[in-house]
C-alpha cells in the first residue's frame, strides 16, 4: 500500500492506496475533522469516536465498514487510524450535519477520479499540484522549487527502499534526523512553529526552507550512496551528517544576511493563520 497524503481546502487528509484492489482508504478522523470544523485533531477524535460508537449502537454498517491501518501521525510515528472508503465516507457524512458536507463528497469523488486518470498518464499528477499550488498564490518559482525537492525526496526513499529502510516509521525517523540536524528543530516543532495542524509542512516552507531540506536529503543520499548504507544504522549516520552539511550552509548564509531560514511564516488562508513560536 502506497501513502500519499491529498489536500482539501488546506487541510492535509492522510489516505492509502491498495495497488491490488485499486482502492483508496481514507483517515476517517481527518474528514470528521474536516466535516466538524475543529482546529484541534484531538477534539475531532473525540468526536468520531463518540459518533462510532452510537453508529454501532444502531447497528449501522459504517462501523463495520471501517478498518484500521498504520498512517503517520503528527509526531512521525506510525499508528493504527480508522479508515474507509469513499463509498463507506460519502454515507458517513451524511451522519454529521456539516455545511462541509457537500464539498466533501465532490472532493471524494473527484479523488477516485483523478487516480484512474494519474494511472493512465502520471504526469497529470505533477500538473495537478502545480495547478492547486498556483490557486493558492505560489509563486512559480516557488512552485519550480517544491517540484525539484520533491524529486530529490524520491530519490532518496528510493534509496531507503533498496536499501533495508521499511516505509512508514523508518522513513519518518530518518526524515526527522535530517530535518533536526539542518533545522535545529524536528518536523512536529516546525510545523508547531508555524501553526499547521493536518497540513503537509513542505507546502507552507519558505523558498529558502525547502532549498536547505532538498539540500539536506540530496547531501544524505550520495553520502549514503558512497558507502552503500544498509539499515537503519547506516542510514542514520548518513541522514546526520547530511543535515550536518545543510546545517553548515544555513548557518554561513544567516551570518551574511542577518536573517533566519527557519521560520514561522505559512501560506495558510487569514481566518486559519495560527503561527506559533519563533526560533529564538
Amino acid at each position: 500500500m502506497q501513502p500519499q497524503p491529498s489536500i482539501f481546502e488546506e487541510h492535509e487528509i492522510r489516505r492509502v492506496y491498495d495497488e491490488a484492489t485499486e482502492t483508496w482508504w481514507f483517515s476517517v478522523v481527518d474528514i470528521v475533522q474536516v466535516l466538524t470544523q475543529q482546529a484541534d485533531y484531538q477534539a475531532a477524535r473525540k468526536y468520531w469516536n463518540k459518533l462510532k460508537e452510537r453508529l454501532g449502537k444502531e447497528g449501522s454498517q459504517l462501523v463495520t465498514n471501517c478498518h484500521q491501518l498504520k498512517m503517520t501521525a503528527d509526531d512521525g510515528k506510525q499508528r493504527l487510524t480508522d479508515v474507509a472508503t469513499a463509498e463507506t465516507l460519502l454515507r458517513l457524512v451524511q451522519s454529521v450535519p456539516s455545511p462541509k458536507a457537500e464539498p466533501i463528497k465532490l472532493w471524494l469523488a473527484k479523488v477516485g477520479y483523478e487516480r484512474m486518470q494519474e494511472m493512465a498518464d502520471p504526469a497529470l499528477s505533477l500538473d495537478r499540484a502545480r495547478e492547486t499550488w498556483q490557486k493558492h498564490g505560489r509563486s512559480e518559482k516557488w512552485i519550480q522549487q517544491r517540484m525539484t525537492g520533491q524529486e530529490t525526496r524520491n530519490k532518496l526513499t528510493d534509496y531507503w527502499k533498496g536499501h533495508d529502510i521499511k516505509e512508514g516509521e523508518e522513513y519518518a525517523i530518518l526524515t526527522n534526523i535530517i530535518h533536526q540536524e539542518w533545522a535545529e528543530v524536528d518536523v512536529k516543532a516546525h510545523k508547531t512553529m508555524k501553526g499547521l495542524k493536518t497540513q503537509n509542512l513542505r507546502d507552507h516552507m519558505s523558498e529558502a526552507e525547502l532549498i536547505f531540506t532538498a539540500l539536506a536529503e540530496l547531501s544524505t543520499r550520495q553520502i549514503a550512496e558512497s558507502m552503500d548504507a544498509t539499515g537503519m544504522n547506516e542510514n542514520e549516520a548518513a541522514a546526520k551528517t547530511g543535515g550536518g552539511i545543510a546545517k553548515k550552509a544555513r548557518l554561513e548564509l544567516e551570518g551574511k544576511t542577518g536573517r533566519k531560514v527557519v521560520s514561522a511564516e505559512n501560506y495558510l488562508p487569514p481566518n486559519k493563520k495560527n503561527i506559533g513560536k519563533k526560533i529564538p
